[in-house]
């Protein structure tokens, strides 16, 4: 299972802890663990280093903040030798909040979100439509996110 070797159990458990609580202390996991503070530090470089680790943020609800339209977009484009160019081009869309390079009938799947109907249309209208290589988009809206989690860890 494991594709790095340098990983080990100790390490998966560090991971999901702070997979569960980014907030936790590095002591904190060291105790629950059995290794100290500085080994989690240590730890966690080595995982960063390697690629597995790509940082850590902070998850807010949006529509808490008043944006309240998650929407999938699923883009055609004129030729899938664009790709780079038009996903470069979206990453410039502060709405834009996940790109992916797809197989099936759709080139890119994004998801954005919105304040509201008007806001999802301008993005939709001024924005994304206008990308050069786009030729046209079908748009999903999410009633409700059920379910935002990180894959299991274990080393079995």
């Amino acid at each position: 299972m494991q594709k790095y070797s340098d990983i080990d159990s100790t390490d998966l458990k560090i991971l999901s802890l702070l997979i569960e609580n980014a907030a936790l202390p590095y002591t904190e996991i060291g105790k629950r663990v059995f290794v100290s503070g500085g080994t989690v530090h240590v730890r966690m470089k080595k995982m960063e280093q390697l690629g597995i680790v790509k940082g850590s943020q902070l998850l807010i609800d949006p529509s808490k903040l008043g944006w309240d339209i998650s929407a999938f977009l699923g883009v055609y484009l004129d030729k899938s030798s664009l790709y780079e160019q038009v996903a470069l081009e979206l990453e410039r869309i502060p709405e834009v909040v996940n790109i992916h390079y797809t197989t099936g009938i759709y080139s890119i799947f994004i998801k954005i979100v919105c304040r509201d109907t008007g806001h999802l249309r301008e993005i939709l209208h001024d924005k994304i439509q206008k990308v050069s290589g786009i030729q046209r988009t079908e748009t999903f809206i999410s009633l409700e996110e059920r379910i935002n989690r990180s894959i299991p860890l274990t080393d079995e």
